[in-house]
């Protein structure tokens, strides 16, 4: 079974977060929850307080099939800024691991050069911070290891994204349907 790992930050943007989380555990896939803050409970930024499955200092995540940034302000900048979270983002890109960020999230793969050469998406305002990347405008870009998406009204395809990355195309396609959302397809 994949692992995952989500990172939450004070003022992480919930519909993000969570909806890969529920996405990926219909599916079936072993996604934690962890919170970068030094607490489990962490809120974000339209005041939801979450509780996170874990936290950062707990873990060593050499388990990790994919690492996944949620955006939201200030919980990108927070991300941003976490030291830990910065080394393990670029060991874990070095040796090939799966990344997703979605919203503002990508500039934080952007500024540490993750992004290189790759064709990237992300919120409108943020592309500035893509180093070297090729920007588009579509919903949600894979490009090889790395997949990015625009915002919180692209977390279903976002999710489903990497239900097909991490499983299949089939079962992207079922939990799709299953949630009634009409607008992907494979």
């Amino acid at each position: 079974m994949a692992k995952v790992y989500l990172f939450l930050a004070e003022g992480y943007e919930e519909i993000e977060g969570l909806t890969v989380v529920d996405l990926l555990r219909r599916a079936g896939i072993d996604i934690v929850t962890v919170s970068i803050t030094g607490e489990l409970q962490v809120t974000g930024s339209h005041q939801i307080t979450t509780i996170a499955d874990t936290m950062f200092e707990e873990m060593d995540f050499a388990d990790a099939d994919m690492l996944v940034l949620p955006g939201g302000m200030p919980g990108t900048k927070n991300l941003l800024e976490h030291k830990g979270l910065d080394h393990l983002l670029r060991e874990y890109a070095l040796s090939g691991g799966k990344l997703a960020a979605i919203c503002a999230a990508p500039r934080v793969l952007g500024t540490k050069g993750l992004l290189m050469g790759r064709k990237a998406t992300c919120y409108p305002g943020n592309e500035d911070a893509l180093l070297g990347a090729h920007v588009v405008n579509v919903a949600v870009v894979q490009d090889g290891n790395i997949t990015t998406s625009k915002g919180m009204g692209t977390a279903i395809d976002f999710s489903l994204s990497l239900i097909k990355t991490l499983k299949s195309g089939e079962e992207a396609s079922r939990i799709a349907q299953a949630i009634q959302y009409q607008y992907y397809s494979e």
